[in-house]
């Protein structure tokens, strides 16, 4: 690869281009050209020479200037005045604030640390903005430990237990296969640039099948669409390995070579024939089989699976039996076969130099966890309590199940809060401190990618708005007034980047930190067909059919079907009161809570909606473009009414997550959703949820 600067200047001394990369949470974590003139961003484009990203940029990082620039933008720090909720604030000095943060925490740490409870996300993905130094901080006051579990815990462990870790195909290697199944994703709309290699296969002949409850804009655009229910994604699977094993459409060598446990898979599978999966996922007999001959008799054959798939009760059970599905056919033998849903796994990264939990007090004796998934039970009854939570790049009062436990939480007098935070969003209304961050233009910071295998450079653009500073400084701040003199704790930037990674692992080439940054972005070195000849990262080095580590666990080893909690197999008197399942995708201006609140998105969305089937409609006096409560036993929220049969019968879509305070009647669709965790890796369950809606109309007559 040719050296590239990462900052070009052109002639007029006032305009030049910064490489960056794409924070988000988002698979394509894209290479970026931003523009800046006279110390203002004017432009934020993809990197027309990086392979993923092609020069294209979804419609909300393309609109990132209008984020940065936005004009309620928090610049300085905030002390709150009002009641909390209110959102009444005033202005504080930095020195004053952080002196009161670290009085609080360092008298609460002084007692019980693990009263203390950090709360992030994936607001940034990057290594050095995200939980390089401020992990290093609450391991050294011995703080709670967060589960970071509310997108992809439940799919990293179907990953886990099966083919061994987060790896799979490399996304560029969909171009050249000849049949896609786009499984619990909607490409179009949170995976662009996936979607164009699906759309270069097609070209050359590749048939695309999408599997989901709702025809998305993707399903839409495919050969075949597969409504299946919510929550049965395992049995569609299980039902195609059984027609596969009884037509003899496997590799044989490959199953004999490179997997483990096909005898009792075998055993599993014979256990859903096409008519019992037809009754399960509410398709037809005809279906199952045409997605199995299909499956069967095309290669190369990819999977693209994706976190949709993972918001139900059984959701690592789908995910073990779909990443099952290409061992049993070979399709591992061909760069453009296999499955993708996380490649992170390739990453070598150092997680115990880059975030220091041998800082934890007592180590290696750790602290109490708790859940992220489940912070409204936790603020109101652990034990011993959390008496501090600190919030940064997350938005947890808009974006946790159960909004309703979760604001009484956040509202109590007794806990200190501080939010790091872009913007005034739910999360910062509750907030003792407010704490202005940088975002991705003012800061420096290196990321990974789970949906390619490009580590990416991102370059400090333009000043911080205002006094705004990076997670990084704020925390080396606090560290330094609770007089923490650990070398750790006052790294720079780049030496938190630098020991993120393991720069002689052979993936990386010979590559430094600083090639990185020159070149903007490399590529790993990893086969084009990694698991051609097996080689799994599993203990076997197989594909796991059966796991001995689940065994080990008392757990069922083979992947299985598991009814969601709650439905109408699952809990019938619950199904009677709220006989809709109900899901809640993101909306495609949107990602998770963030752009909410820029103007050109938000009226691209225009309000919430809800889509319901005629049928669904028709029997509750619901008309298109009315006006509906949503509800539950654990709230509701109000969204417009699309009636449409985009969506099967007997489910319900509302998409998210817009703030409760600019949702109508103030909540968002985590009114109704529920606490409840995946089978496996702790996730939320988002989208195993009933519910029942009405006309606005009938409801106030």
């Amino acid at each position: 690869m040719m050296p590239r600067s990462n900052l070009r200047i052109v002639p007029d001394s006032s305009h030049q281009i910064v490489r960056g990369a794409c924070p988000h949470d988002c698979p394509d974590t894209c290479a970026l050209l931003v523009t800046v003139e006279n110390g203002r961003v004017m432009r934020v484009a993809g990197d027309p020479a990086h392979p993923s990203t092609h020069g294209a940029l979804c419609t909300k990082v393309a609109r990132y200037p209008e984020r940065l620039h936005h004009p309620d933008r928090l610049t300085v720090p905030l002390r709150r005045v009002g009641a909390k909720g209110e959102g009444r604030f005033e202005p504080v000095g930095w020195d004053e604030a952080l002196d009161e943060i670290a009085a609080r925490l360092g008298a609460i740490a002084a007692r019980d640390g693990q009263r203390i409870l950090p709360y992030s996300y994936a607001g940034t993905m990057g290594f050095v903005q995200g939980e390089g130094m401020a992990s290093r901080f609450f391991h050294r006051i011995g703080a709670s430990l967060l589960e970071r579990t509310i997108c992809s815990s439940a799919g990293i462990a179907g990953l886990r237990y099966t083919l061994g870790g987060a790896v799979g195909m490399d996304v560029e290697r969909f171009a050249d296969a000849r049949l896609i199944l786009i499984w619990g994703s909607n490409s179009i709309a949170s995976n662009l640039h996936f979607w164009s290699f699906a759309q270069q296969a097609r070209r050359n002949g590749a048939r695309l099948i999408a599997i989901d409850p709702y025809r998305t804009e993707t399903a839409q655009k495919c050969d075949t669409h597969v409504a299946l229910r919510p929550g049965t994604d395992a049995a569609l699977a299980l039902g195609m390995m059984h027609v596969l094993i009884r037509r003899e459409l496997l590799d044989d060598d490959y199953i004999a070579r490179h997997t483990l446990g096909f005898a009792a898979l075998s055993e599993r599978a014979a256990q859903y024939p096409p008519e019992r999966v037809a009754a399960i996922c509410g398709i037809s007999e005809e279906e199952v089989l045409d997605l199995a001959l299909a499956y069967g008799t095309t290669r190369p054959a990819a999977i693209r699976l994706n976190y949709g798939l993972a918001r139900t009760r059984g959701a690592a059970n789908a995910v073990r039996a779909i990443v099952s599905l290409p061992a049993l056919v070979g399709a591992w033998r061909d760069p453009a076969g296999g499955a993708l849903l996380s490649v992170s796994g390739n990453f070598p990264t150092d997680s115990a130099a880059l975030t220091r939990p041998d800082l934890i007090p007592g180590w290696p004796r750790q602290p109490r966890s708790i859940n992220m998934a489940t912070i409204g039970d936790a603020l109101l009854g652990a034990d011993p309590p959390i008496e501090a939570l600190v919030v940064y790049n997350s938005n947890p009062v808009a974006v946790a199940p159960d909004s309703e436990r979760v604001i009484r939480g956040f509202a109590r007098e007794d806990l200190f809060t501080v939010v790091l935070e872009h913007f005034r969003t739910d999360t910062a209304d509750y907030a003792d401190f407010v704490l202005p961050a940088t975002m991705q233009p003012e800061h420096f910071d290196l990321h990974k990618a789970y949906g390619h295998l490009y580590l990416l450079a991102n370059e400090p653009a333009v000043a911080p708005a205002g006094q705004a500073r990076p997670n990084s400084e704020i925390f080396r701040g606090l560290a330094r007034r609770m007089g923490f003199d650990d070398p750790a704790l006052r790294a720079t930037d780049e030496e938190i980047a630098a020991a993120a990674i393991d720069w002689s692992d052979p993936r990386l080439g010979g590559n430094s930190l600083a090639d990185v940054r020159r070149a903007g972005w490399i590529r790993l070195a990893v086969p084009a067909a990694p698991f051609a000849d097996g080689g799994f990262p599993t203990p076997s080095g197989k594909c796991e059919f059966a796991s001995e580590r689940l065994a080990a666990q008392g757990l069922d080893p083979l992947p299985d079907q598991l009814d969601p909690y709650e439905s109408a197999a699952s809990d019938p008197a619950l199904a009677r009161r709220y006989p809709l399942s109900f899901i809640s995708p993101p909306a495609r201006n949107f990602l998770n809570s963030s752009f909410v609140n820029v103007a050109s998105l938000a009226a691209s969305e225009r309000e919430p909606q809800c889509a319901i089937h005629p049928d669904d409609a028709a029997v509750r006096g619901i008309v298109d473009g009315s006006r509906v409560r949503a509800f539950n036993d654990r709230g509701a929220f109000v969204a417009r009414a699309r009636v449409e049969d985009r969506i099967r019968p007997g489910v319900v879509l509302a998409w998210g997550v817009w703030w409760h305070k600019l949702s109508p009647g103030g909540r968002n669709v985590n009114a109704v959703t529920a606490p409840a965790l995946t089978d496996l890796g702790g996730g939320p369950t988002f989208y195993d949820c009933l519910v029942e809606v009405e006309s606005l109309r009938e409801a106030s007559a």
